[in-house]
């Protein structure tokens, strides 16, 4: 179950609101973790087992290492079991793959590993609970002694799909402590209007374009083509996932929770340092926090420096998914930001400003090239086909997917990647029933209005379509 789908707009959640609203306070956090367990388990049947697991250990290892001496064997055992599960059913396929390749070379014979499943969330999931269990041992948070309060944090069903990463001490007195307003609940619901609009009317129209032309030969395609796709791919990846943060944040909100934002309009960034500031905001920090800072950071020599930013991006890449393309996408930005380290971002800025975007969006087009092609092979034929600047004609199937929708969906995508609607948004006041003001009202009147068309506009979306692809399910 998805965000975007029919059954959690006109099922799941309507029906959950009006049970958490009439529940008393006492109750609240058990139904919410019940409905974020059935959430799991309606996509992943099962699997809901290993989400159980996942909250007795880690709550058995929480209580660990705050109350015996050994801390660090106990943090130890407790992230590597994580680590454990995540390998086995993420990158088991991946690493027998490429452990065949070397048996055969030596002619010995294959392994033979049926295709493993992989567990919706168990990425986002996992590295929450790992930072849990660390921050229980650096003093920073108390470990928590209800099994329950525990388990929802682990399962929360808003952001357990697509992150937001939430670090236990960020909503932990939210658990037992909050309060839901009827401003929050519109603010949340307006929100993850929003969101559903960025994913619906944006991102989906964009990745129907983007999939047909990557299904193409790539050989057929002139230069223009190629960069028209990831550039339409670049739209896509960020109104996609950034829509998701934003639906989760929306629905955070509407049930009394206030998670950390995740973007920041990466794509007006003038740099690959700011970028990663910019992007998957709760990613980049948890691995600064838990693995860039832990290896020394930037306090030991430039080469260690170096060192440390490339093994946290292989990281990342392999995080994001089990194949070559995502650990080479890993390599290029631990590569580019070491370079970037070593003077040229001195040297970016001090350059014209246009300059200075023009490169961040070049590497960063380049690098999605990776994330997205199927495999290795095509990502090198089509960073080929890109950089050679033929511009023979279009073919007429590229042209059959130029229509009015796209175009529509390309100029939104354009216009809000930048804080366009962010600025219109704050010089909107804010209605207060205690002062009302006549400009206070018509602001709200309209962002009501914006909502409520938005709101039809994906219902006639989803009535008509069937191309609603959730990207983050590689991942």
């Amino acid at each position: 179950m998805v965000f975007s789908s029919p059954i959690f707009l006109f099922f799941f959640l309507p029906t959950l609101l009006v049970f958490y609203y009439c529940s008393p306070q006492r109750f609240k956090n058990s139904l919410l973790l019940l409905a974020s367990l059935l959430f799991y388990a309606w996509g992943e049947g099962f699997y809901v087992i290993l989400m159980l697991m996942s909250i007795a250990l880690n709550y058995a290892f929480g209580r660990l290492i705050e109350s015996q001496r050994d801390q660090l064997r106990y943090l130890f055992a407790g992230v590597s079991l994580n680590l454990a599960i995540l390998v086995s059913y993420k990158y088991s396929n991946f690493i027998v793959d490429n452990l065949n390749i070397l048996l055969s070379g030596l002619g010995v014979s294959e392994l033979d590993l049926a295709p493993v499943h992989l567990p919706l969330g168990i990425s986002f999931f996992t590295f929450q609970a790992i930072s849990y269990l660390v921050d229980v041992k650096r003093g920073e948070i108390e470990s928590q002694k209800n099994i329950l309060n525990l388990g929802l944090y682990i399962s929360l069903f808003p952001q357990l799909i697509a992150g937001p990463i939430v670090r236990y001490q960020t909503i932990n007195n939210q658990i037992t402590e909050r309060k839901v307003t009827s401003l929050n609940f519109l603010e949340g619901a307006e929100r993850f209007i929003l969101g559903l609009a960025k994913k619906m009317l944006i991102a989906n129209p964009l990745g129907y374009a983007v999939d047909s032309i990557f299904a193409m030969p790539i050989e057929t395609l002139p230069t223009h083509v190629l960069w028209f796709a990831i550039l339409l791919y670049a739209l896509q990846i960020y109104f996609d996932f950034s829509g998701y943060s934003d639906m989760a944040i929306g629905l955070g909100k509407m049930l009394g929770f206030r998670f950390l934002e995740n973007f920041n309009y990466p794509y007006i960034s003038k740099s690959l340092q700011e970028f990663w500031r910019r992007w998957h905001i709760s990613l980049s920090t948890w691995f600064r926090d838990y693995l860039y800072i832990p290896l020394g950071g930037n306090r030991g020599s430039p080469l260690r420096t170096y060192l440390n930013l490339s093994c946290v991006f292989v990281l990342c890449g392999l995080w994001h998914g089990a194949s070559w393309n995502f650990l080479i996408w890993g390599l290029f930005h631990g590569g580019v930001l070491s370079i970037e380290r070593m003077g040229l971002g001195r040297l970016m800025k001090r350059t014209w400003t246009p300059v200075r975007h023009a490169y961040l969006l070049i590497v960063i087009l380049t690098s999605w090239v990776f994330f997205r092609a199927d495999t290795l092979q095509q990502s090198v034929e089509y960073l080929t086909m890109m950089y050679r600047f033929d511009f023979f004609s279009v073919p007429f199937e590229v042209l059959d997917i130029l229509n009015i929708e796209l175009f529509i969906a390309l100029i939104a995508g354009l216009l809000l990647s930048t804080p366009v609607y962010r600025v219109l948004k704050e010089k909107m006041p804010v209605y207060d029933a205690s002062s009302v003001s006549i400009r206070a009202l018509v602001s709200s009147t309209l962002r009501c209005l914006i909502a409520g068309t938005l709101l039809t506009l994906v219902m006639m979306q989803l009535a008509a379509s069937t191309h609603n692809p959730f990207i983050y399910f590689r991942f």
